[in-house]
């Protein structure tokens, strides 16, 4: 209708219209043009947000890699399924020090055995949970390990510039004894009357030393008589326990015999050479003895036995193997690693098995599985200097064979007096289960082995 208007009215009002008509759609435009400015506000605020966002995402990456970074944390080992706790006997590594996979950090010691605890990677120690003779189970955090690289050694430059200071504050001290030394001076000056009094006041010091001194000595003018307590490793008390318990529950008895040892001398001096160049391993006394045990023990089953159940025992347990202990002193005790199906072996066999065993108790390298089991137990204290000896029941066992030092003495052959080489054997036996006559008969039986060496081919 306004253009049908506009057409028919002079053209003044045209122009008049059309620049209405302008202005309206000028007004059009600009409410469109406000509306897409609000449109694009919008959007430029939606993409601020969207600008904003990533700073999130940014520090939730960069909190990440602090947490990384706190390392891992090492727990206790387990060490065997009846051990749960032990004591941290050595630390190997400090806080701040840098160690390599597999290396050794601390040591647990234990009723039984030592246990190593290594890194299971490449990394610095950054902080400690436990102190060394702290007890520690089984699953306590122990130490954090933060994986990387080497340090280059800027460690050790604050170490070094750390005693500096000290020294520094050493001397410090001296200008003040000094200054206080100088100080009096100019009292005795103004005050004659101090003076003796401040040597008097210095003469009970020393007197006070002397009153320290003899509080560490037992008696004032004798030798000196101190005491240290030391508290009991883990294994001593095992041990401890193990002997008095056998003392308790076996009923034992120990009877005893003399062997001439000529014929085995005899023979080892023959070939010991030989086996040393052969098989690298030393040919003595013990393989031997070991050998003809494991004889005595097939026809002497009861020696091999050991008494189970409940309360004293209601059971009689037989063995067609023989695990063979051999104690082994070491250090921090004595110990009895188990030679395993030793009825198998020959006299090279046996050797080369109790000389690694050796080694490693010598090294606190024994494990569990090294110490379980035993059926019978032999002792060489003879590599000591004994003469006579009673050894005691590796209980649960049943019987141990003690042997001893070799001497020369007059003994009656065939007639006449001799001189032989001659070791006292001793058999400590469970009377429970053996009789006097299981027992002699046993130690007999290895008496004819080891002063015939051949018996035992025929056995």
């Amino acid at each position: 209708m306004a253009l049908r208007i506009i057409t028919k009215h002079s053209n003044k009002m045209i122009t008049m219209r059309s620049l209405s008509t302008t202005t309206i759609l000028t007004r059009a435009g600009a409410g469109a043009a406000a509306a897409a400015a609000r449109a694009g506000t919008a959007k430029i605020g939606a993409k601020r947000a969207t600008d904003q966002s990533p700073p999130v995402l940014t520090f939730k990456r960069q909190f990440h890699p602090s947490l990384l970074s706190l390392g891992e944390t090492i727990k206790v080992p387990s060490m065997a399924e009846s051990i749960t706790e032990g004591t941290l006997k050595q630390w190997l590594k400090k806080k701040g020090d840098y160690v390599e996979a597999d290396e050794e950090v601390a040591t647990i010691e234990t009723d039984k055995i030592d246990v190593a605890v290594n890194a299971p990677k490449a990394g610095t120690i950054t902080d400690i949970f436990a102190a060394e003779e702290d007890t520690v189970t089984v699953g306590q955090d122990l130490f954090v390990l933060e994986a990387g690289a080497a340090p280059e050694g800027g460690a050790a430059a604050p170490k070094e510039s750390a005693p500096e200071p000290k020294k520094e504050e050493e001397k410090a001290p001296e200008p003040k004894k000094e200054e206080t030394e100088k100080k009096p001076e100019p009292k005795k000056e103004a005050a004659p009357a101090p003076p003796p009094s401040k040597p008097a006041a210095a003469a009970p010091k020393p007197s006070a030393k002397k009153d320290e001194e003899p509080k560490k000595v037992s008696t004032g003018d004798g030798p000196n008589r101190t005491e240290t307590r030391v508290k009991m490793s883990r294994m001593r008390q095992r041990i401890a326990e193990r002997l008095k318990q056998s003392q308790n529950a076996a009923a034992s008895l120990t009877t005893f015999n003399e062997i001439d040892m000529s014929s085995l001398m005899s023979f080892r001096s023959l070939y010991k050479d030989d086996v040393l160049k052969q098989h690298g391993v030393k040919l003595g006394f013990m393989s031997a003895f070991a050998k003809a045990a494991t004889i005595a023990l097939r026809e002497i089953p009861a020696a091999n036995a050991s008494i189970e159940g409940d309360g004293p025992g209601d059971q009689i347990v037989y063995r067609d193997y023989v695990d063979l202990s051999v104690a082994v002193a070491t250090p921090k005790g004595l110990v009895t690693p188990v030679l395993r199906n030793a009825e198998t072996m020959n006299f090279v066999e046996i050797e080369q098995g109790i000389a690694e065993l050796g080694k490693k108790a010598r090294d606190g390298k024994l494990t569990l599985e090294d110490m379980a089991g035993g059926t019978f137990t032999i002792s060489n204290g003879g590599v000591f200097g004994s003469l006579y000896g009673t050894p005691i029941i590796n209980v649960p066992q049943a019987a141990v064979l003690g042997m001893h030092s070799i001497k020369d003495r007059p003994v009656v052959v065939d007639g006449q007096i001799v001189i032989r080489p001659i070791m006292v054997v001793a058999l400590t036996y469970d009377h429970r289960l053996l009789d006097g006559r299981e027992g002699v008969t046993f130690l007999v039986r290895i008496k004819q082995l080891i002063e015939d060496p051949r018996r035992m081919l025929l056995a």
